[in-house]
């Protein structure tokens, strides 16, 4: 009977040791998941706060857009306008030349004719 009692022993031994070994891996594995759990919540945390970066950022570049093409549209109404005063002076200039040449002419001495 002793050698029952030893190999019951024995065994009990073994199981005592497995279950040690069991406890101790899971604990580890619960150290890991706290680990995990913590990086998930900072992981969150930075991209909320990323996310209301971007929010911000993409209101302000639409803002900006907005402003930038009522730019270019002041920017080429303000160039077409002055084109059509460049244009315009450019006539009012040759429409008062050809008259000042009248006007030259209409004002000369006549010559006599023999």
């Amino acid at each position: 009977m002793t050698q029952q009692a030893a190999a019951l022993q024995t065994y009990n031994n073994e199981l005592v040791k497995c279950i040690e070994d069991l406890c101790s891996k899971r604990d580890e594995l619960n150290r890991q998941i706290e680990q995990e759990e913590e990086e998930k919540e900072r992981l969150q945390h930075d991209i909320r706060i990323l996310s209301e970066k971007l929010s911000r950022v993409n209101e302000s570049l639409t803002q900006r857009l907005a402003a930038r093409a009522t730019f270019d549209r002041t920017i080429a109404e303000t160039e077409a306008a002055y084109t059509k005063i460049l244009e315009s002076s450019q006539s009012l200039l040759s429409v008062l030349k050809q008259e000042a040449g009248n006007l030259s002419k209409a004002t000369e001495p006549r010559r006599k004719e023999h």
